[in-house]
């Protein structure tokens, strides 16, 4: 089955008139793109599935009333991101043994690659900072849109993004990725 020629717009409305194809066409653009974000979210492959299928049911709960104002990404971002972060509270409710595994320190020693420096450095930034650079760099959303998404002033994503950006330029670990050419 080929990709569905229609926009965003055109798609959400034919979903709002209650075209399945239109539903099945959005959810093939897009799977993708909301299961890795899930994925960066919980770091579990299991979750990041049902977070998919649960940010989709989200996005059918909506119609007829769905109206999109910005890029759909725009508006499934907090959707997966608070579904995330519940799937990963109840996970952990469930499996106390596990609960706070991913915020233990990195391993001491030299990483194995430039890469593993890179997350090393990346994982000390503060969260809000890492989120605004993952949705910048990572998703290649607009000052303006991540702002939609967080629900913040463009100021504070630019002020976020600025130290974030700062931050892994004044690291040793990571300033050979800016030096300038």
């Amino acid at each position: 089955m080929r990709d569905d020629p229609r926009s965003d717009e055109q798609l959400i409305a034919a979903i709002n008139a209650g075209d399945a194809a239109a539903f099945e066409a959005l959810y093939r653009r897009y799977r993708d793109w909301v299961a890795g974000l899930a994925l960066r979210f919980t770091g579990d492959h299991g979750l990041a599935l049902d977070v998919l299928q649960e940010t989709f049911m989200y996005l059918l709960q909506k119609r007829p009333a769905l109206r999109l104002t910005a890029r759909l990404t725009t508006f499934l971002y907090p959707a997966v991101k608070n579904l995330s972060i519940a799937a990963r509270r109840k996970r952990n409710r469930h499996a106390p043994g596990e609960a706070g595994l991913g915020d233990l320190p990195a391993r001491e020693g030299p990483p194995e690659s430039a890469r593993e420096e890179l997350a090393a450095v990346f994982s000390t930034l503060p969260e809000a900072q890492r989120e605004v650079l993952l949705m910048r760099f990572a998703d290649d959303m607009a000052i303006e849109e991540i702002a939609a998404a967080l629900g913040i002033p463009a100021g504070t994503v630019k002020s976020r993004l600025h130290n974030a950006l700062k931050a892994l330029r004044d690291d040793p670990r990571t300033r050979e990725f800016f030096a300038s050419e």
